[in-house]
């Protein structure tokens, strides 16, 4: 692991970031120390309790549909350059079909405090699992597409109880794992506008709904933009924000990346590789996200009636994006890649879900079209080898002028929280480790 911080401008950035919270909420000592006040009793922000349960008559359809499905004849190359291969969708798809049981994922999630809040006019469904330290920080995390809250599951212990997975009391933290509006059993938005920068409002909200005074988000794919979001509005409380899929393309590399141009001469090593990474994923393996961008409606019909369709257009990233070679059964099971699947298909959130790219619309790796600039909190970023591209140190300094913490690691993919829930744990430990101390300093100067 390679890291950096900051020194002045972490500290002057995180000053602020302070002073915004300190002075915007009162703090009150006692369940979660000083991160924490009195939550609202205002019934139209009520957060009530939340239970997954599947019809079964969905879980017969959906079993039918599978065992009625008619597969495409053959590739007619013998790698992945026409797309995932028939055998490893059958495999999948069938097993789905006759193997792969929901209720356990439902076991899974109903074994988590789960709860559902109304913000804006949409239900917001979460996970909030508090640590019993506390002072834990607390910390909303946010999946991408096409993952969910499933992404995050196996790091709530390393995060909450740190101890038990070989780390340190004080670098627990209070985890708060929402659904993105339109994906999982969050509501589906019914008008135009459920863009990143309204999530990210929305889960400001939501923090403090919960009593958070400070709080840091943590994000990768749709996450990393929203978290991007959350750092432009600064909103008071917020103490910094960490990535897993930064925005860190120059302004100049866009168009000639997007363009399929040689690589411009004078790029470094770590540029080079980069800018060849994104070339080919733009060039060859983008087609999805051009289609759920311009006609989620359209992709949308294929998601909401066939099951092996589904299943082939998610599993097909798991496949690029994990680190595993090809092969995603190498670090997610079938079962795990299945629970999120079913997820998708049976809250028929594939047009839903679709929709997030069309009001995003904005390239997800371009630092100027992010505009990164405008964040003054901290940021941290965390590289990992088999993400979409490797983000070059020098571009991430200079797409996020307030970066406080750059670390790359040996292993994982785009996946990692899914793939790699420990050393994506002790990460974000480290990456937040300086938030600490300062604004529980400065929260007890305010308090007396």
């Amino acid at each position: 692991m390679v890291a950096v911080t900051c020194g002045s401008t972490w500290r002057h950035c995180l000053a602020s970031a302070i002073r915004r919270g300190a002075l915007g909420l009162a703090v009150l000592a006692g369940s979660s120390g000083a991160w924490a006040t009195s939550p609202t009793t205002d019934p139209s922000q009520a957060i009530r309790p939340y239970h997954v349960h599947v019809d079964e008559a969905k879980l017969t359809d959906l079993r039918k549909r599978i065992a009625d499905t008619r597969w495409p004849d053959k590739e007619t190359v013998n790698d992945v350059s026409q797309g995932v291969q028939l055998a490893q969708v059958e495999a999948l798809v069938k097993y789905w079909g006759s193997g792969y049981d929901w209720r356990k994922a439902e076991a899974k999630l109903n074994a988590l405090p789960e709860f559902v809040t109304t913000i804006d006019g949409v239900d917001i469904q979460f996970i909030h699992v508090r640590s019993r330290n506390p002072n834990a920080m607390p910390l909303i995390l946010t999946h991408g597409w096409p993952g969910s809250q499933f992404e995050f599951l196996k790091t709530i212990g390393p995060l909450t109880d740190p101890v038990a997975y070989g780390g340190k009391v004080e670098d627990s933290f209070d985890v708060v794992i929402p659904s993105i509006p339109g994906h999982g059993f969050s509501g589906k938005p019914t008008e135009l506008g459920w863009g990143p920068d309204r999530v990210a409002k929305a889960w400001d909200v939501l923090m403090k709904r919960l009593g958070y005074t400070h709080y840091v988000s943590q994000g990768g794919d749709h996450g990393s933009v929203i978290s991007d979001a959350l750092g432009r509005l600064a909103p008071p409380g917020l103490l910094g924000i960490h990535l897993n899929m930064p925005a860190t393309v120059p302004p100049e590399l866009v168009k000639p990346i997007n363009g399929g141009d040689p690589a411009p001469a004078g790029l470094s090593g770590p540029e080079l590789t980069a800018f060849n990474s994104l070339s080919k994923f733009f060039g060859r393996n983008a087609a999805y996200g051009a289609m759920m961008v311009t006609r989620p409606q359209t992709i949308g019909y294929l998601l909401a009636d066939s099951p092996a369709g589904t299943a082939a257009w998610m599993y097909e990233k798991f496949a690029a994006w994990t680190d595993s070679d090809g092969q995603p059964e190498k670090v997610l099971s079938r079962d795990e890649m299945l629970d999120d699947i079913s997820l998708y298909w049976l809250t028929d959130s594939g047009a839903s879900s679709s929709r997030f790219y069309w009001e995003n619309n904005n390239n997800n790796f371009s630092a100027a079209a992010q505009k990164t600039a405008d964040i003054k909190v901290p940021v941290a970023i965390t590289v990992f080898p088999h993400e979409i591209y490797r983000a070059p140190k020098v571009w991430s300094q200079r797409a996020y002028p307030s970066l406080a913490y750059f670390s790359e690691v040996s292993k994982g993919g785009h996946f990692a929280a899914w793939e790699q829930p420990q050393l994506f744990s002790e990460e974000l430990r480290e990456a937040f480790r300086p938030l600490r101390a300062a604004v529980q300093k400065t929260t007890a100067q305010a308090a007396r």
